[in-house]
């Protein structure tokens, strides 16, 4: 298989329902591969179909509609940022981003675009499959590791107040177990890992994260994340 080519698996009556269906977006085919073998390795997931540039990823997400995309950023033709916004304008698929973070206005552009998480491309496959159980159930998911670049970008180029510099003090918005749950929110867990963190429950965990940023009034993860770093910087 080239770096042009676009596949499209061919699926079983009675399984595409039951099943994950993912599309690989990356324009190297080494990293494909091993996208690939993550998939295949892990129980009701399948590869949807792969495409090498954003492009082709738009054509193949509106051909196939996957209920997840594996994105690339840096890519020739069109680049993941782009693709993204015009996937998650259709409201085609969810995207999970899988990046090197090493270009911190990808990872804005990514975010601005709609993605619904970023992982690195180092992490474990056991990881990169929770992930986007996680993204399909409506979580949003950061590696920590991008989390704290995002944070660290949006501070010190001091973006808009509410998400760098909030005017109010949040621990006097928040009960004690919302604040706990903020605080967590710095390292980009999951709602699942913040429960182990907590000893609370999952669903506990949406809900309070749902009552922060409805509280503090933003509208993603990372912006709460910018408020936690600045709340509990002296912590």
């Amino acid at each position: 298989m080239t770096d042009e080519t676009v596949e499209q698996r061919t699926h079983a009556p009675g399984v595409r329902e039951q099943t994950i269906r993912v599309l690989l977006v990356d324009d190297h085919e080494a990293i494909r591969l091993g996208m690939r073998m993550v998939v295949e390795s892990a129980a009701g997931f399948e590869v949807a179909g792969e495409a090498n540039n954003g492009v082709k990823a738009v054509a193949m997400a509106t051909a196939v509609r996957p209920d997840i995309i594996l994105m690339d950023l840096r890519m020739p033709i069109m680049d993941g940022i782009e693709a993204t916004r015009l996937i998650s304008a259709q409201a085609i698929s969810k995207v999970l981003v899988l990046t090197t973070f090493d270009h911190d206005d990808y990872l804005f552009g990514a975010l601005s675009a709609g993605a619904n998480g970023f992982l690195l491309k180092s992490a474990a496959p056991r990881d990169i499959i929770a992930a986007m159980h996680a993204v399909l159930e409506g979580d949003q998911v950061l590696a920590p590791e991008v989390t704290a670049t995002i944070v660290r970008a949006a501070l010190d180029a001091k973006t808009s107040a509410p998400q760098s510099t909030p005017d109010y003090d949040p621990r006097e918005l928040l009960t004690g177990r919302e604040l706990d749950v903020l605080k967590e929110l710095r390292t980009g867990f999951t709602n699942h890992a913040i429960g182990r963190s907590l000893g609370i429950s999952e669903t506990t965990v949406k809900t309070h994260v749902s009552r922060v940023m409805s509280k503090l009034g933003v509208s993603s993860r990372v912006q709460a994340a910018l408020i936690a770093h600045v709340t509990f910087e002296n912590d």
